[in-house]
């Protein structure tokens, strides 16, 4: 890979309600920490992360734009989803009504971006939950919450819309790469198959830059 500084360039949106730790997951990528108190999200931000993938030797750069969850703003960060080659579908583990939610959400998404994306159904916060302890004394303690969605019942309802599927936390970064790198090798299979046309895609695209671009880099920013 010498002189190769990405492979491919694989747009992401990050979807769901708000207060689900869309941003939190989003800044433990990019930035590998976490946002105890973040500001709501106003329109979209984006990051974005460079990640190997060893067994398709293959460096990808992810552009990831975090959509807001209050619908004041559905309308604009629906147009992120145009394009998209990935979705990161995420709600809260003690919320069954984010879960519920995102039936909604789903919706939106395949409404309005590429009928090929591939989604990945991520419950979040599993630090919070009591039946959780190891994950909640590994992100450092702090108040437990009752889950309210079992992994069963997420995997499960998972499985039928045909969506990957993942609980971490944003908090202690439990699988929150693995989500993303779980997704890419998803589209990576399809770039093989044919499914995406990365030269056609708007969410796939092959990167020929100089090799002067630093393999860490890590960029965050806002929209609206």
């Amino acid at each position: 890979m010498a002189g190769v500084a990405w492979h491919y360039v694989l747009k992401f949106i990050i979807t769901g309600d708000a207060a689900v730790g869309k941003s939190s997951l989003l800044v433990r990528l990019t930035d590998q920490r976490f946002l105890a108190n973040p500001d709501p999200t106003l329109g979209v931000e984006f990051g974005s992360k460079l990640i190997t993938i060893p067994e398709e030797n293959k460096v990808v750069k992810l552009q990831c734009w975090d959509t807001a969850g209050t619908e004041s703003f559905r309308s604009i960060t629906r147009s992120y989803y145009r394009g998209a080659a990935g979705c990161l579908l995420v709600y809260d583990v003690t919320s069954r009504q984010s879960f519920i939610n995102v039936r909604s959400w789903l919706q939106d998404v395949r409404e309005h971006a590429d009928p090929h994306l591939t989604c990945i159904l991520v419950g979040n916060k599993i630090d919070l939950c009591a039946d959780d302890a190891g994950a909640a004394a590994a992100a450092g303690g702090g108040p437990r919450r009752k889950r309210e969605v079992s992994t069963d019942e997420g995997e499960l309802w998972a499985k039928e819309e045909g969506l990957l599927f993942v609980e971490a936390s944003a908090k202690s970064g439990e699988n929150v790469e693995e989500a993303f790198e779980c997704a890419t090798r998803n589209i990576l299979e399809k770039v093989r198959r044919g499914v995406f046309d990365d030269d056609r895609s708007p969410g796939v695209k092959l990167s020929k830059p100089s090799s002067g671009v630093a393999l860490n880099e890590d960029i965050r920013g806002s929209c609206c």
